[in-house]
């Protein structure tokens, strides 16, 4: 495919229409629980925009948007405790908001373009995941990507799977994607 990937930090005022219909679709309101009015979800944005423990993006295709990206840090997140989380250990959220893009194989793809973001930073050995355990899809496309599952936990919004991502593991799979 030759398609360009890219991800922008999320500029709220711009984005939030996006974000707006993405929340409110089918098939995200089961593992986002986000289908509130707008503006519940305008004040639930602005927080997760200013929030320093994460980072928020935008995933662009051929300059269309179409996903929704939170890149955070563990420590300091509700799953610290859920593992032995090391100082660096980095998290992800996402989601394919518009339908048109949905069953092509691109989750795949973007989740790969993320995870190596994340490993810019040397110090981070893995990434971690938990996916609602009740979204088998998107569980296979982190296992296709890397990630292993660890074990189902209990967060205060869902009961999830924990998956982790070691940085060796990815860049072997992946060597010849991104030499």
């Amino acid at each position: 495919m030759n398609q360009s990937i890219a991800f922008r930090p999320i500029e709220l005022e711009k984005d939030f229409p996006f974000i707006m219909k993405w929340m409110h679709q089918e098939h995200v309101i089961p593992f986002w629980q986000l289908n509130i009015s707008e503006e519940a979800l305008f004040k639930h944005m602005e927080k997760n925009v200013s929030d320093q423990h994460q980072r928020t993006y935008i995933g662009l295709l051929d300059g269309e948007p179409m996903s929704y990206w939170e890149s955070y840090w563990v420590k300091g997140d509700v799953v610290e405790g859920s593992y032995q989380a090391e100082p660096f250990d980095q998290g992800i959220h996402l989601l394919i908001g518009e339908k048109e893009y949905l069953g092509k194989g691109l989750a795949l793809r973007l989740l790969k373009a993320m995870v190596k973001f994340q490993f810019r930073y040397q110090d981070t050995q893995k990434v971690i995941a938990e996916p609602d355990c009740r979204n088998a899809r998107m569980i296979h496309v982190f296992e296709k990507c890397g990630f292993e599952k660890i074990k189902p936990i209990q967060l205060p919004d869902k009961k999830a799977m924990l998956m982790f991502c070691e940085r060796e593991v990815f860049e072997k799979r992946w060597s010849s994607v991104y030499s």
